[in-house]
């Protein structure tokens, strides 16, 4: 390339980062004055890194905030730039990037959850003289086809009636169901799903723990709209407040699970021609709910109870006998759905699985611990972090930005590192399992493809981590942890997408 195309790229890619920072027309106005037209001077193919990132974290959009950035060289951990890189900051789903590297270290990426069921009777013909266990030991993945799979083992067998109790075993983990920072208004959506080892899943995004709400229009005016429960299922209660109204109006539709029920209330207004609406609710108390579908799994097989029989929680004998099982997929593909669609609960059972692991103790106490060990043996300086949940859905999570960078470097020489890597979500990919919560950001040259990284929002808080390869082919590791924001969250993006840009522009 010569000198003058050379020139010709980097102003484009100057430009390109000054338009990442101004504000989205449709945002209304900014709470701040955009300062970023300076840029256009201060990025330009004789400024230093430096001086490039200084003109963008002079962004008057940052104003209020406490903003931390780290970057590295990934070839020798060089720190190359920090701003606030050693003030502990909340990462949001940063913290993922934690979770996902010490369950890597310390489970290992081949690692597979199980589920099994289990009696404590004998055969005697076609009847089961005893009560049927199911059996969770944490796995997210369990859906209503492998509950099918175990009823359709037990009809294999010959059984088609229990002369017993269906119990269901969550004593894997401790009965503890959220954790200790989620913030109640949270709980009821998919976000904020109960943690359980015994759990299910409505569909293969694996939101353990939740159940597929769908508001459909009926065809009748007079009648309420459609809804229908994925999977169906007697354990929750659908209490349907809703109204049709005539074609060409406007869809007004609100699901929420009322709090410590299970009945999920449904109101607004269904135009005649509406489109469905859709929502992931949480359900309380998850393993009732895996054990209500799993019966329902038994009858449509063929398969009843005689007698007294009830359902109800319990923890299986020691001399209980193996029916079925069945194992997950891998933790390195688990790692796919967990850290390109940033699955919280993901986050949550594979602490409580560390914890249970190495220290006989499904707790979120124990897992931190493991956690908290895993990444210390990665360059983590112990006194510098608190950690409280798996997920970074707590407000009370510090670690700072160089420290993240240092994770960053040092999982780069673990023999798992390409099943880490290839969980990271890739800007402007449109698959959504590879570009997962960056498929439509960073869309152009010289980002699609090249910026991997996570993402993390809270309220007030906006994060990205990951890697990045320059210009001229120096692979460079960074962290933007941005606190105390106020205003829109694209505004924001718009800074973290710029600095993501200039490292991709950056020419050394």
């Amino acid at each position: 390339m010569n000198k003058k195309n050379h020139r010709t790229r980097i102003m484009l890619y100057a430009l390109f980062a000054l338009l990442l920072l101004m504000p989205m027309a449709d945002q209304g106005k900014a709470l701040f004055v955009d300062a970023s037209a300076d840029l256009t001077e201060e990025i330009d193919q004789n400024s230093t890194l430096k001086e490039k990132l200084e003109a963008i974290l002079n962004d008057q959009r940052l104003n209020g905030t406490v903003t931390g950035v780290s970057i590295r060289k990934a070839e020798t951990g060089e720190l190359l730039f920090s701003h606030e890189g050693n003030t502990r900051l909340h990462p949001a789903s940063n913290m993922k990037l934690l979770t996902s590297a010490a369950a890597l270290e310390k489970l290992g990426p081949d690692y597979q959850f199980s589920t099994e069921v289990l009696t404590d009777g004998q055969t005697k013909g076609k009847v089961l003289d005893g009560n049927l266990y199911l059996k969770g030991k944490g796995d997210p993945t369990l859906l209503k086809e492998d509950l099918n799979q175990f009823a359709a083992d037990l009809k294999g067998k010959g059984i088609t009636k229990i002369k017993g109790d269906l119990i269901g075993d969550d004593s894997w983990f401790d009965d503890i169901r959220l954790s200790q920072d989620l913030n109640w208004s949270d709980e009821p959506f998919y976000t904020g799903a109960q943690v359980s080892a015994l759990t299910i899943s409505p569909d293969d995004d694996y939101d353990a723990g939740t159940v597929i709400i769908e508001v459909m229009p009926s065809d009748d005016i007079d009648s309420p709209a459609i809804v229908r429960a994925t999977p169906e299922n007697d354990y929750i209660t659908i209490v349907n407040n809703t109204e049709m109204i005539a074609e060409g109006g406007t869809k007004d539709i609100s699901i929420e699970r009322e709090h410590g029920t299970n009945n999920i209330i449904i109101e607004g207004e269904m135009p005649l021609n509406g489109t469905n609406s859709k929502s992931w609710s949480s359900v309380w108390e998850p393993s009732g709910y895996a054990l209500d579908v799993f019966k329902q799994s038994l009858t449509e097989h063929g398969i009843s109870f005689i007698g007294k029989s009830t359902v109800k929680a319990a923890e299986t004998p020691d001399n209980a006998r193996l029916l079925t099982s069945k194992k997950s997929m891998p933790l390195e593909e688990l790692l796919i759905p967990f850290m390109k669609l940033s699955n919280n609960g993901h986050g949550e059972i594979l602490t409580k699985e560390m914890g249970r692991v190495f220290k006989d103790e499904g707790s979120w106490d124990k897992g931190l611990e493991v956690i908290k060990d895993a990444v210390v043996d990665l360059g983590v300086s112990p006194k510098t972090i608190q950690l409280r949940d798996g997920s970074g859905m707590s407000h009370k999570t510090y670690i700072p930005a160089n420290d993240l960078t240092q994770l960053l470097f040092s999982a780069q020489q673990r023999s798992w590192y390409p099943a880490f890597e290839n969980s990271l979500p890739v800007a402007g990919m449109t698959e959504r399992l590879v570009g997962g919560t960056l498929r439509s950001r960073m869309t152009a040259e010289p980002t699609k493809g090249n910026v991997i990284a996570k993402t993390g929002s809270l309220t007030s808080v906006s994060t990205l981590s990951g890697y990045v390869t320059s210009q001229d082919g120096e692979k460079l590791i960074f962290s933007v942890l941005i606190n105390n924001y106020l205003g829109s969250s694209s505004g924001i993006r718009q800074i973290e997408d710029a600095i993501a840009t200039t490292l991709a522009s950056h020419t050394f």
